[in-house]
């Protein structure tokens, strides 16, 4: 039974973050990301469990191209970069608009995307905790093509409403990860966008799929949801160029319903082909990466590790 949550707890943690904002909102976007590296400083320091997670992740994935030393660098980089993607977030609604985002704003290979997007029809896009996806969401929305993007509902409810408020600024709607599969339906029959990030670990019951040389537990709705209602599936990134807040939104693929086999084989062979492109895409800039998430968390039991890449059952896929 879940305990129940501590209401008083849960609006001094509000009242905080309020606070950090508004105080972070009246520097400069340069000084709060030196505020932001200080803050990425101390958290390296104290957050032990998560920064050994993270040089633990890095040698997974990438064995001995980096050593103990620069693996170590490499989670440094990604407190920078995340406490950096935070601290922008404030700024992105007073500093991005449509007139002024050539400013900061790269874009590459994104001509197939638009053209999906102006012939309309249901679509799917994929990104992962890479880069700044928060700004990638805000910015579709900027274009008049705002994302119906999946996400997990935060526990602390006033955090959650001040999160939203943001996020759907420009036009994006947030749908439930837990309890919202009968929304995501509903976009994709009604010929719009469904976005997700899609690097979340799915449980000892996920589509094992090659992550880095891994088997990774993947959820099957996506691939599913893009089957059944013939969604092209689009696979991007927001990654940080420099210096400041200047951006590359790009796309690195995009797989047609016209590429399916129509097998059983098809969910399996669609989530492979967006997990390798993610995989690609992180490889660029692997600092830019949340390594501090246990992404192999679950690996294909024993005995049942033959049987992991078969056809899903007919049963309504969850993404809890």
């Amino acid at each position: 039974m879940k305990r129940p949550r501590n209401l008083i707890l849960d609006d001094l943690v509000y009242l905080s973050v309020r606070l950090v904002v508004a105080l972070a909102q009246m520097l400069t976007i340069e000084q709060s990301y030196a505020l932001a590296d200080a803050l990425a400083a101390l958290i390296y320091r104290v957050d032990r469990r998560h920064r050994l997670v993270g040089i633990d992740n890095l040698r997974v994935a990438f064995g001995d191209r980096y050593d103990a030393r620069e693996r170590d660098q490499l989670v440094r980089g990604v407190y920078q970069h995340f406490c950096r993607m935070v601290i922008e977030m404030l700024h992105i609604p007073r500093k991005l608009n449509l007139y002024n985002w050539r400013s900061y704003i790269t874009l590459v290979g994104h001509e197939p995307v638009i053209e999906r997007l102006l012939r309309g029809g249901p679509l799917v896009m994929l990104t992962g905790h890479y880069g700044n996806w928060e700004m990638a969401g805000y910015l579709f929305g900027l274009f008049g093509f705002p994302p119906n993007s999946v996400a997990r509902t935060l526990d602390n409810a006033r955090l959650d409403a001040f999160l939203r408020s943001f996020r759907e600024r420009t036009g994006q709607k947030l749908i439930a990860k837990s309890g919202g599969y009968d929304e995501m339906l509903a976009v994709l029959r009604e010929g719009r966008v469904l976005s997700f990030l899609a690097d979340q670990d799915a449980g000892q019951r996920g589509l094992y799929v090659d992550f880095f040389g891994r088997p990774a537990s993947t959820h099957k709705a996506i691939a599913l949801l893009a089957l059944e209602h013939r969604a092209p599936v689009v696979v991007g990134y927001a990654r940080r160029i420099g210096p400041g807040f200047r951006y590359e939104v790009g796309c690195l693929d995009v797989i047609e319903p016209e590429e399916w086999q129509g097998t059983a084989d098809d969910v399996r062979l669609l989530t492979q082909r967006y997990t390798t492109a993610l995989e690609s895409i992180i490889r660029e800039r692997p600092e830019q990466y949340l390594w501090l998430h246990r992404r192999w968390k679950h690996q294909p039991k024993a005995k049942s590790a033959a049987a992991a890449g078969r056809a899903p059952s007919t049963d309504t896929p969850q993404l809890a």
